[in-house]
């Protein structure tokens, strides 16, 4: 199977790697990072020595993992590092040495919060990079990366049915194997479900009373699904932006299915026909757009908000760059037009710039601070306004 090149990650890995003594690659299982760290191990002239936390052989060379991993030179890459947690107090020691001997680039399918000791022993010797799914910075056909997602084996597929059974296995797999991998004690059959109910929410405010009661548990025990499975880059939480105005406003998070292609596979959707014809069309559409932008941006999590209020107006994406309030509203026409929502958040909000992102293929001025944007010109628009590095 080809390889997209993935330069913009490649690079920032090169640049982190020189500064930090620790570098942690995180991201969805399959997404790609085993994929990277080979090509910047290809890319380097220092020896390079790797451990596959999955391979019984690799763990049985770490069973005294100060002996294995002290005497070692150059890149040190440990794969699925979430397998041996109990190696992360032996990197602040080994990342401590002088004229450090030896870089670790430690690759993770689960989140710092997940790896909470990460933070915790390596405070101030490690830097984070999420490797998200495929992006517009690396390939051109937002409506093939719509439909398969991100994951490269799913978009790169010979055949739409074939896209579909990977994606089927990959949350086979996932659910039964690698989520019990992590700890997780919850049987796979209600993680399914819950991650299907999940799906038909995609777009959605999240309702932990709705979600309890047909689970017929706790608010606060599917909150800890949500989190479970967003700790692991297979869901997103959008938080809310709420300030002092006089309009209440909502103040739980939007829900999305990560990928939009184990979106559409949750959901039963294998053609384009299939995700057109289907009731959450436009939410699908929303969220590819929504992940594409902050990709795009380069923006962390942190500065990424919707804002809606209990009145009716809302803004699917918000986000804080650079000084600036962004605003994008996503619209699955050809040709949208300015509503009673759009003003309201462009004038509560005090937005520098209000982006309608549509699917036709016109630019046009809807207001003075208000540009109807094609969502085919999202990456030629947004690289120039881009503040991260």
């Amino acid at each position: 199977m080809m390889e997209i090149a993935r330069e913009n990650h490649l690079q920032r890995l090169r640049l982190l790697i020189g500064e930090f003594p620790v570098v942690a690659l995180l991201g969805a299982r399959q997404v790609g990072k085993t994929t990277l760290a080979r090509h910047l191990q290809a890319s380097t002239q220092d020896p390079t020595t790797w451990f596959d936390l999955e391979d019984p052989a690799d763990l049985a060379r770490l069973a005294d993992p100060g002996l294995e991993l002290r005497p070692l030179r150059g890149l040190v890459v440990l794969d699925e590092i979430q397998r041996l947690p109990d190696l992360f107090p032996l990197l602040r020691v080994l990342a401590d040495r002088p004229a450090t001997p030896a870089r670790f680039l430690v690759l993770g399918s689960a989140s710092p919060e997940l790896l909470r000791q990460t933070s915790e022993s390596l405070a101030g010797r490690v830097a984070f990079h999420e490797l998200d799914g495929l992006s517009l910075e690396e390939v051109d056909d937002l409506e093939h990366l719509w439909l398969r997602g991100g994951f490269p084996r799913s978009y790169l597929a010979r055949t739409e049915p074939a896209s579909r059974r990977w994606r089927d296995g990959f949350v086979s797999t996932f659910l039964s194997r690698d989520l019990p991998g992590l700890g997780s004690r919850i049987p796979p059959t209600t993680l399914r479900r819950f991650w299907t109910m999940l799906a038909h929410w995609h777009g959605q405010v999240w309702n932990g009373a709705e979600f309890g009661r047909a689970f017929g548990i706790s608010h606060t025990t599917v909150r800890r699904y949500l989190d479970l499975l967003t700790s692991v880059y297979v869901v997103r939480q959008l938080q809310p932006w709420f300030e002092n105005i006089r309009k209440r406003q909502v103040r739980s998070p939007k829900i999305y299915i990560a990928d939009s292609g184990l979106l559409h596979a949750l959901l039963g959707l294998t053609s384009r026909e299939d995700v057109v014809s289907h009731p959450k069309v436009g939410a699908s559409w929303e969220g590819v757009v929504i992940q594409q932008v902050i990709h795009l941006l380069r923006v962390p999590p942190e500065q990424c908000f919707h804002w809606s209020t209990h009145a009716g107006a809302e803004l699917d994406l918000l986000v804080m760059s650079g000084g600036r309030r962004l605003g994008f509203e996503v619209k699955r026409t050809e040709a949208p037009r300015v509503t009673r929502s759009m003003r309201s958040a462009n004038e509560t909000l005090g937005l520098s710039q209000l982006f309608v992102v549509h699917a036709g293929t016109g630019t046009y001025r809807m207001a003075p601070n208000m540009l109807a944007l094609p969502a085919t010109q999202l990456r030629d628009t947004l690289h120039p306004m881009r503040v991260g590095s």
